[in-house]
């Protein structure tokens, strides 16, 4: 009450009815007024005291409400392609808010975007100066980096982004990159396998391993040629360069021409055989196998190819030789327990049959060849209803896939030695 009264008086002092009692009043009201003022501080700081920090905080609100409504605009404008338009607004933002992290972060992932490398470093610079770990800003500085081929320094950031408790996800990905460009390649591979544990379905991570694989075969072949262009070594290796792009006459050429410097390299029979068989030429596939099965007599995946042609060939007791030896070595495929049923059908053995054909059918549910063949060991086993459902079942499973195994019941997809 005291303030408000000291306050009224002074609005009265117009009053006054004369110049010399107006400056005595005024004089002595002054006088009051800071007396009074200096009794209610000293009497109630604390009250004054909040009063100042609520109006530091109304101000501080309304400055964070202003600058998140800026970034709000500059992502709107960022999303519509008006980069100069964010810029800008990230510029009054700036104004609003000199050195804040976030605001010179957003800047420079804008300013990368444009290609402005030099600009987003200087601002990421910036935001690592004031704390070297803030989230995810290393990582944008090694892409600004790696934007200017500047590999080493790009590396470094990429691995002070990793080192942090929760780096950006793509972190390793771009380290591989990285280190693929610097002629890294042994350390490129680990990290982009490193990568495919942390999520085997980065169908970018699996591309580049790829790449890197293929780049690393070329760079062989190239040295290899500088060595010697006639070499068994290059000649088997452009076989198996040849086979990876189906170029399957191409790299029977080269086997031969890798046979004729080493005859008994290891393995390259198989190979020639293997690429006849994938060109539907079983008559030429089949010395080649038996050449590759002087080499290890046991191999089963050798005897199951010479089993298949065999078989085609309804050569059934030679077949169920060459698939028994699979079978013992558990090759557990479906394609060797269809062929196993083809055979044990033809030398009138029912019950073996439908064993093997029931385990075709366990392993590739999808196969129809095995449902048509399981229908006619049922007929010949006297179970019309068992063999009408599979005959149904084959006609379904035909219809959907188009499944190639009616032509060639034992036909097998490609294996590698």
């Amino acid at each position: 009450m005291r303030a408000f009264e000291l306050t009224r008086n002074i609005l009265l002092m117009g009053n006054c009815r004369c110049f010399s009692s107006f400056s005595t009043c005024m004089h002595r009201q002054r006088y009051a007024h800071r007396l009074e003022l200096g009794r209610l501080f000293r009497a109630s700081p604390p009250r004054t005291v909040l009063i100042g920090a609520y109006l530091l905080l109304a101000v501080a609100l309304a400055a964070q409400s202003n600058l998140d409504t800026l970034l709000g605009q500059a992502r709107t404008a960022e999303k519509r392609g008006d980069y100069s338009g964010a810029a800008r607004i990230y510029e009054q933002a700036l104004a609003l808010a000199p050195g804040n992290p976030e605001v010179m972060k957003r800047f420079g992932v804008l300013e990368q975007t444009e290609l402005k490398f030099d600009d987003s470093i200087a601002h990421f610079r910036q935001v690592l100066a004031l704390n070297s770990k803030y989230p995810e800003v290393n990582f944008y500085l090694g892409v600004s980096y790696f934007g200017k081929n500047d590999f080493r320094d790009a590396i470094e950031s990429f691995q002070r982004e990793l080192a942090n408790p929760k780096p950006h996800p793509r972190s390793r990905y771009y380290l591989a990159l990285a280190l693929q460009s610097s002629g890294r390649m042994d350390d490129a591979i680990g990290e982009l396998n490193r990568a495919l544990a942390d999520n085997p379905s980065d169908a970018d991570a699996l591309y580049q391993l790829a790449r890197v694989h293929k780049n690393a075969s070329l760079q062989a072949i190239e040295r290899l040629k500088a060595i010697d262009a006639d070499s068994f070594q290059l000649h088997a290796l452009m076989g198996e360069f040849y086979v990876e792009e189906k170029r399957y006459p191409d790299a029977i050429a080269e086997y031969r021409l890798a046979l004729k410097k080493n005859p008994g390299a290891m393995g390259v029979h198989f190979s020639i055989g293997l690429a006849y068989w994938v060109l539907h030429e079983p008559d030429k596939a089949e010395p080649e196998f038996k050449d590759a099965l002087k080499e290890n007599p046991a191999d089963p995946v050798t005897n199951l190819y010479l089993g298949d042609i065999a078989t085609q060939d309804q050569r059934f007791d030679e077949a169920l030789g060459y698939l028994q030896v699979a079978e013992k070595a558990q090759l557990d495929l479906p394609q060797m327990h269809t062929l196993l049923g083809t055979c044990y059908q033809a030398r009138h053995d029912p019950e073996s049959a439908k064993r093997e054909l029931l385990a075709a059918i366990k392993g590739d549910p999808a196969a129809a060849a095995p449902h048509y063949l399981l229908a006619q060991v049922y007929r010949e086993l006297h179970e019309p209803d068992a063999s009408a459902r599979e005959l149904s079942e084959f006609d379904n499973l035909s219809k959907s896939s188009a499944d190639k195994a009616l032509n060639s019941p034992g036909g097998m997809a490609p294996e590698s030695k």
